[in-house]
């Protein structure tokens, strides 16, 4: 019988180059799920699918180095992470001015921050992230796992080792000062 999870996250930490490879096998599907939950917010007719996000997730996971995953829980909020990255990237890439002409910018429905059809850019959602983290971190963690990583809020609470109420609580607060800083932007 194969590894469990837990045991190829202990063999990852030992640097047993396999367990990676081995771990991704076993938590395709989530990843999968993952990029799927962030794709179908955004715009029809973009050229990323879902492979291709978890493939570029792999590689940025592969090399990961900040430290080891806790569990699964954890792992896919570094999955998150990763993928926020990349949709970051991928949407600077499209927006460049090309060819004299400029591409529209990429917009994610942010409904769950607004409770409403929200349409906002990602690249002005990645700004408010980063402006939020400066003010606290722990509040930007909270959106990136819930509205990248689509992880519940019991599993950010298990990831972030603090209790339920905190994570709901920090998930308020957030919403808010993403609201009130990102309105403004939607609406141009």
């Amino acid at each position: 019988m194969g590894k469990g999870i837990t045991q190829l996250l202990e063999a990852h930490r030992q640097g047993e180059q396999e367990a990676t490879a081995q771990l991704f096998a076993m938590v395709y599907k989530d990843l999968q799920a993952l990029a799927h939950f962030q794709l179908m917010r955004r715009r029809p007719g973009e050229t990323l699918n879902t492979t291709a996000l978890v493939h570029e997730a792999y590689l940025k996971l592969a090399d990961y180095t900040q430290g080891s995953w806790q569990d699964k829980a954890h792992f896919l909020a570094v999955a998150a992470k990763a993928m926020r990255h990349i949709l970051v990237d991928y949407a600077r890439k499209m927006n460049a001015d090309k060819r004299g002409g400029k591409v529209p910018h990429t917009l994610v429905n942010a409904s769950v921050i607004a409770g409403k059809d929200f349409p906002i850019d990602i690249l002005d959602l990645d700004a408010g992230l980063l402006r939020l983290a400066e003010f606290n971190e722990r509040l930007s963690q909270v959106v990136e796992m819930s509205f990248f990583g689509g992880l519940r809020h019991e599993e950010i609470a298990e990831t972030l080792q603090v209790s339920l109420r905190t994570v709901e609580r920090d998930w308020h607060k957030a919403k808010t000062f993403l609201y009130l800083m990102l309105r403004d932007t939607a609406a141009t």
